[in-house]
């Protein structure tokens, strides 16, 4: 109970504060946004570049974990991973409050948890991360990248939404190895302790999931 209302007031804290304490949205965000999406990047900031894809890493992160641990919940997570590609831990936050600790993982993996299992996506993601930090720190502007945090409530949500995310995903890394019988505390607390690559390096280590019982529903 104790965790469910944490993470609610979390959420209810974090939708206050974006709505109305974070700086105002800024007549050019959806330009930015839009011109972000299709790639025309031309006077954007390569760090808001970085952190804008950034945002969508992560949540094919989370995925790797909340499909799995979602077979056995009563919520079904597919509505909040989805949605977390739009809003990122907006909609994370409410599954983790709702969901209960999960350490089995029951029936055979169908061909979608078997993508999301594969140590391959881990490596892409890895990748993909690597060159977004690296164009990002290479020709970033920092002092630029601070003015606009001040400014605009889209770059100042997006930047603490990116932390919450680094911040919570231990939170379903627990189970996970759970699941996998992997009893590694100080691998953990190594995982848990290193912003974004930690998650990254556990989908490219981790061990594959064990197959008990018969196909269910994916949840």
């Amino acid at each position: 109970m104790v965790r469910k209302i944490t993470f609610g007031a979390l959420w209810l804290g974090f939708v206050t504060y974006a709505f109305l304490l974070a700086p105002p949205t800024q007549p050019v965000t959806f330009e930015l946004i839009k011109n972000l999406c299709i790639g025309q990047w031309q006077d954007i900031n390569p760090l808001v570049i970085a952190l804008f894809y950034l945002m969508g890493i992560w949540p094919i992160i989370y995925s790797a974990l909340v499909f799995i641990n979602g077979r056995e919940q009563k919520i079904p997570a597919w509505p909040f991973a989805i949605a977390s590609f739009a809003v990122g831990i907006f909609a994370l936050l409410p599954y983790l409050a709702m969901r209960e600790p999960n350490k089995q993982f029951v029936g055979k993996k169908n061909a979608f948890i078997k993508v999301l299992d594969s140590h391959l996506l881990g490596i892409i993601l890895t990748v993909a991360t690597v060159i977004l930090v690296t164009f990002g720190l290479r020709g970033g502007d920092w002092g630029n990248f601070v003015q606009q945090w001040q400014t605009s409530r889209f770059i100042h949500v997006m930047s603490i939404d990116f932390c919450l995310l680094c911040l919570l995903f231990p939170t379903l890394l627990r189970d996970d190895m759970a699941c996998r019988g992997w009893q590694n505390p100080q691998f953990f607390w190594l995982i848990a302790l290193l912003p974004l690559f930690g998650p990254l390096i556990y989908l490219c280590v981790r061990p594959p999931l064990p197959e008990v019982g018969t196909e269910t529903i994916l949840y």
